[in-house]
């Protein structure tokens, strides 16, 4: 297989101390990406294992044509694996799932056909998961909940890793952090039509889960940047200084009660506390405005230096190519 020019699929898998699960795993899907008629590669990306997960990969990646591997130089996150695939990949089309062998490799030519029909990204839901209620499924729905509710993306699973993106939305996202669950909704934001369907979940048969219920309190967390990147990126000086008018005006009527008393009612303003809280207000609100400004100017010089538009434009038509025809281009 050529390692230049553009392939139809590429599949990334993020490994992280999988040593037992990854051989069964990388056999079944294998088997399914042989199936496909398109051209294909598989990247494993090693995140910084700790046992002999790599040595597998090594050894996978010369039994196995059309499997690469990528070894990261420590525990990144799953972000971080998923980014290094994602900078490597060559495919038009980009399936992300793990290596524990609880995606089942089998659900991705269905989720091919479904792409086909003109969706943009296809989630997978794990419908009847594998996983203890409590410590697992309860907080994954919460969280499922929270998500689609607060960027406008429903989703029943936005945890399933197994996914199909078209790779130009993929490629054109900043990825870092714990991002990984949240993009299908960066995808939303750029207009990206999305399916979602039922995949199987299996239950886990070698080694250990990574996760724990810890998780739902990083998600809230994470959450709270993904809304500001969707709603005030472009414009920050709306959320801060929106924030410091309210509070100088707040301060402003605090401020102006104060007065009122001190010459209708004869109220001296040391028995007033609404002074003191009047001149909070607006100190905090100035620093608030202030902190728009200075928001406004990081966020132009990040489009300057990234050299990236505040917008993704889906498809074009009637401009002309390098040889003077006329071109449609489309995402």
């Amino acid at each position: 297989m050529p390692e230049s020019g553009r392939l139809f699929l590429s599949v990334i898998v993020p490994v992280y101390n999988e040593e037992e699960s990854l051989r069964p795993f990388v056999e079944e899907l294998s088997e399914v990406l042989s199936k496909i008629p398109q051209s294909w590669e598989a990247i494993l990306i090693d995140d910084g294992s700790k046992d002999g997960s790599y040595a597998a990969i090594q050894e996978i990646c010369r039994r196995f044509p059309g499997f690469k591997a990528v070894r990261l130089g420590r525990n990144a996150g799953q972000t971080a694996a998923l980014s290094a695939g994602i900078d490597r990949a060559r495919g038009e089309l980009i399936v992300c799932l793990d290596a524990d062998g609880q995606n089942d490799p089998r659900d991705i030519p269905a989720m091919l056909v479904k792409i086909e029909e003109g969706y943009d990204v296809v989630s997978g839901w794990r419908k009847n998961r594998k996983d203890p209620w409590l410590s697992r499924r309860l907080p994954s729905q919460i969280a499922n909940g929270i998500i689609s509710w607060s960027t406008g993306v429903p989703l029943h699973d936005y945890g399933c890793t197994l996914k199909i993106y078209r790779a130009r939305y993929l490629k054109s996202l900043p990825l870092y952090g714990e991002m990984h669950r949240f993009i299908p909704a960066f995808a939303g934001f750029l207009g990206a039509r999305i399916a979602e369907t039922e995949v199987h979940h299996r239950p886990r048969t070698r080694g250990s889960s990574k996760y724990g219920i810890s998780r739902t309190f990083k998600v809230v967390l994470d959450l709270l940047t993904v809304k500001f990147m969707d709603a005030y990126l472009a414009k920050p000086i709306y959320l801060f200084g929106g924030g410091g008018v309210l509070l100088g005006l707040t301060g402003a009527a605090l401020a102006a009660v104060t007065l009122y008393k001190k010459m209708v009612l004869g109220i001296f303003v040391k028995d007033q506390p609404l002074f003191l809280v009047s001149i909070f207000f607006a100190i905090v609100g100035f620093q608030l405005i202030l902190m728009g400004l200075l928001a406004e100017i990081l966020i132009r010089i990040y489009f300057d230096i990234k050299g990236k538009p505040a917008y993704f434009v889906r498809e074009t038509a009637g401009f002309l190519d390098s040889s003077g025809a006329s071109k449609l281009e489309s995402v």
